[in-house]
């Protein structure tokens, strides 16, 4: 595991969005597949751009992409420069349906917590994402997830907690490793595990206090814990 004691002064309120995406990233990162490099990366669906900081201060990432939709890039530059990475980091507000980039143009593609709001769908990854990874790059992806298909009461509690339509963006691994398969096996290496760092991402999010995790520690308590995952899928481009 990548050293994150010197990112909790981000484990608040103020800046967790959900489960601790360091945990996720350091794992992601550490698990990575032989051969990965990060010399160009782009950080899809960063946030608060705190995994783009993390990516750059601990990998070999020479120029980190901080691409998000819903944070503003300029508020991102003011936490990019106060880390003194303004040399590093390059924050750019954008979708990832319509990127701006050179096709090929990244080493790694890594996304925490944010592909499966847009990637649940058979021929994004493929349309979307592979054309921007170089040959022999990657795509890094953690998402949340299931073990398996929630039924009957705990069903009825899964989609009360995700209300609705967001119940249909947390898939098992096996799921994901199909769909990636279906679409762009051919032209890629696909592998997909189960993350180890559920307990402590989930209690570091509860213990912010933030008003979504008392919410979603509730639902948890119900009998979600025992239902839920985190997703690593690591994609090379042939």
């Amino acid at each position: 595991m990548k050293n994150i004691d010197n990112y909790r002064k981000y484990f608040t309120k103020e800046y967790l969005m959900g489960p601790n995406s360091f945990r996720l990233l350091s794992e992601l990162i550490s698990r990575k597949p032989e051969g990965a490099i990060f010399d160009r990366t782009l950080d899809l669906g960063c946030g608060c751009a705190l995994t783009s900081i993390f990516i750059a201060n601990e990998t070999s990432a020479k120029n980190v992409y901080a691409f998000d939709l819903w944070v503003p890039a300029s508020e991102n530059y003011g936490r990019i420069k106060q880390n003194h990475l303004e040399e590093v980091i390059i924050p750019i507000h954008g979708d990832a349906m319509d990127m701006p980039f050179a096709q090929e143009y990244f080493d790694a593609i890594i996304s925490i917590d944010s592909y499966h709001y847009f990637g649940c769908k058979e021929g994004v990854f493929a349309e979307k994402i592979l054309p921007y990874i170089k040959g022999n790059g990657y795509a890094m992806i953690a998402v949340p997830g299931l073990k398996e298909e929630p039924k009957g009461r705990l069903k009825e509690i899964f989609c009360e907690w995700a209300e609705g339509d967001d119940s249909n963006l947390f898939k098992t691994a096996k799921w994901w490793e199909n769909l990636l398969t279906a679409e762009c096996g051919d032209a890629c290496e696909i592998t997909v595990l189960e993350a180890d760092c559920y307990d402590v991402a989930w209690q570091e999010w509860f213990e912010t206090c933030h008003e979504f995790a008392i919410r979603d520690k509730e639902y948890l308590d119900k009998g979600l814990y025992d239902l839920l995952n985190f997703v690593l899928i690591y994609v090379r481009k042939k």
